[in-house]
């Protein structure tokens, strides 16, 4: 995948994920590589970008795997801005098909 499309995506993806349940870093970038190929360093700016938007706050929990965790968990205005995030993509999505659709019709000529 383009790394310039991925980077447009990966603030919807990392809110969605965080709005279903709180994360911490690592385990964010566990579930979205299964998906898709990234690194820790892509997904801690968006993190530390999003903290700073007030879309996440953070606090730190003990682990049984070695030192405290810093967990991220959604905000009010981080589910406002999933929300918008969410229609915008839902619109994105209906102009690229509406392109895709078309160039189909003009390959069938």
């Amino acid at each position: 995948m383009n790394a310039q499309f991925k980077k447009g995506v990966l603030e919807l993806i990392v809110l969605l994920i965080i709005s279903k349940e709180d994360e911490y870093g690592y385990s964010l970038v566990k579930k979205i590589s299964y998906k898709i190929i990234i690194s820790e360093g892509t997904i801690y700016p968006i993190l530390r970008r999003l903290v700073k938007e007030n879309y996440l706050t953070t606090y730190n929990k003990e682990s049984s795997e070695g030192p405290f965790r810093k967990y991220y968990k959604i905000t009010e205005e981080g589910i406002d801005r999933l929300h918008n995030l969410r229609i915008e993509w839902r619109e994105f999505v209906q102009i690229i098909n509406c392109f895709v659709e078309e160039s189909n019709v003009i390959e069938q000529r």
